[in-house]
């Protein structure tokens, strides 16, 4: 590396759904009118909505409001949920930031931002990231900050992908890519060890401090695996 060279900082981002403390029954219009017709008899009946318009604009979770009628993709239901983020630094493997927000179509993206906007050092990075980060906005504001965004391209997308040979043509960009998945596996051990498949806490605040101590745990845990540092001229 010339001197002089700052090194790059590479990192990746990804967000994964959490689903909330409540029930698709507790989601009620914000009028207060009841538009669940009840099927049987008892305080826990069964709730019939079908063919009724339901959205976080006009409906609320009366068990927690903060969670959001979400779904990840259109092959997939409609939760109550909160969305999860964590950005993790390639070379380690470590999540060095996360944070829950609400769940909405454009939350996995404004969240990445903010947590880049408090990476410490000013020397150039990069951020790897799946195709639900290929917008032209979010490739922008990326550049805007001096990160280079390794996102999947997503050529199916109205208007192609935002990213093109210029940074698809390095072998920077690969790498990030086959290292992005890596940060699924501490979304997997939080999801069935550290228990945020389903949260079992209401309310953002503390959903996002059990995203945040079970994202540590995960990082303790991929500490402890990793190989002792060799001390410097010691046989090997």
């Amino acid at each position: 590396m010339p001197r002089g060279c700052c090194p790059r900082s590479t990192s990746l981002v990804d967000g994964t759904l959490i689903q909330a403390w409540a029930s698709h029954k507790s989601f009620r219009p914000k009028d207060g009118i009841n538009d669940q017709t009840p099927s049987g008899p008892g305080r826990n009946a069964q709730a019939d909505w079908k063919g009724k318009a339901r959205s976080n604009d006009t409906h609320e979770s009366s068990t927690d409001p903060d969670a959001r009628l979400f779904r990840k993709s259109h092959n997939t239901a409609s939760i109550l949920c909160d969305l999860g983020h964590a950005l993790m630094e390639n070379r380690s493997g470590l999540i060095v930031s996360a944070v829950v927000t609400h769940a909405d179509g454009s939350g996995e993206r404004a969240a990445a931002l903010a947590m880049l906007d408090v990476m410490p050092g000013k020397q150039p990075k990069t951020l790897g990231a799946d195709k639900a980060y290929d917008t032209q906005d979010f490739v922008a504001n990326c550049r805007e900050r001096n990160v280079t965004p390794h996102v999947a391209s997503n050529d199916t997308r109205r208007g192609g992908s935002a990213i093109d040979a210029r940074t698809t043509r390095h072998q920077g960009y690969a790498l990030s890519q086959t290292i992005r998945k890596r940060i699924e596996e501490h979304f997997g051990w939080g999801k069935t060890v550290g228990r945020i498949r389903q949260t079992v806490y209401r309310g953002l605040r503390r959903v996002d401090q059990h995203f945040k101590l079970t994202m540590t745990a995960s990082n303790i845990l991929r500490i402890a695996r990793m190989p002792a540092a060799v001390p410097r001229g010691a046989a090997t």
